[in-house]
């Protein structure tokens, strides 16, 4: 009977641990499926695309040519389009973080307050945001129409026609004139992630500094914008990866024109592969976009969780 009882209690803490291993995996098991999609549609593409990068392939032939490092060496001495995508990537990216973004976080601080139909207006300033960018670009490519586009015939109603352009039509200012669509298009997902910052604001805390003598501008300054700071993360991070893949806005308005003037990164990448069929050299630059995109984006995260800790 003694020696019954210590063989039943270790029966019983192996079934326990056994158990207890199972609930530890359990979560992966539901966590198995996003794994698989994840693997076979984005990780194994990006594998793909990084060994078709050291190669020299048109996209046809069953043979491929290994040249290892020439197509980096290639576009980076010998492409000078890719250089003019760069820093329109560049550029794109700078003006993204402030315009966009500010114009959301005003718009969030609007429609955040107790006004009349609040909830309407918040529909029509992210409707934008849910029509698609080859729609958007069809429309704003109309109004930019420099003979019968609004644009245009507004500035002329208003006694303006002499500011009248040919907005897609001149390489000095064609970027910005797509830029001003990308706006109109995508305030409004920062205006939802700003607003749903808003909402986690606790009053108490403005009530507290209202009662301090804080002025609104204080409440805002010294309340507000410290509760952001984890929706300002996800609204940076959010807009540097949008920005940098910018492509079907630019292919439905100029398709890089003129002369290369509106050319990013996404798009001579997908022009070099599918439109020059030189799929080396576009994987090539989809590999420089995305070290540039984990420079960028990586960093600042590692700050901004050091900023959490502290």
């Amino acid at each position: 009977m003694q020696e019954t009882l210590p063989l039943a209690k270790s029966k019983l803490l192996t079934k326990r641990n056994n158990r207890f291993n199972l609930q530890r995996f359990t979560p992966l098991l539901f966590l198995l499926p996003a794994l698989l999609i994840f693997a076979v549609f984005a990780l194994y593409p990006m594998v793909n695309a990084l060994e078709l990068s050291f190669y020299d392939w048109d996209g046809v032939s069953v043979e491929r040519n290994f040249v290892g490092l020439q197509n980096y060496v290639q576009i980076f001495t010998q492409d000078p389009v890719f250089w003019t995508a760069v820093r329109n990537s560049i550029v794109w990216v700078s003006m993204s973080l402030v315009i966009p973004t500010t114009i959301g976080l005003l718009l969030a601080l609007a429609v955040n307050q107790r006004l009349f139909g609040r909830s309407a207006f918040r529909a029509i300033f992210y409707l934008p945001a849910i029509v698609a960018s080859i729609a958007v670009a069809t429309m704003w490519s109309w109004m930019y129409n420099p003979i019968l586009g609004v644009v245009t015939s507004t500035l002329k109603s208003l006694g303006l026609g002499r500011l009248a352009q040919d907005w897609l039509g001149d390489p000095n200012i064609a970027l910005y004139s797509i830029f001003v669509a990308y706006v109109w298009q995508t305030s409004g997902i920062s205006m939802v992630l700003f607003l749903a910052g808003l909402q986690g604001v606790p009053e108490e805390l403005k009530e507290a500094a209202r009662v301090d003598g804080a002025t609104p501008w204080g409440v805002f300054w010294n309340v507000i914008m410290p509760c952001l700071r984890e929706t300002f993360i996800v609204v940076t991070v959010l807009t540097i990866i949008n920005s940098l893949k910018v492509f079907d806005l630019i292919v439905g308005m100029t398709s890089g024109g003129p002369a290369q003037s509106t050319q990013v990164l996404a798009l001579w990448s997908y022009t070099q592969s599918f439109g020059l069929h030189d799929y080396g050299n576009g994987m090539a630059i989809s590999m420089v976009l995305l070290a540039i995109t984990l420079v960028i984006v990586v960093p600042y995260m590692i700050w901004a969780s050091r900023g959490d800790e502290a």
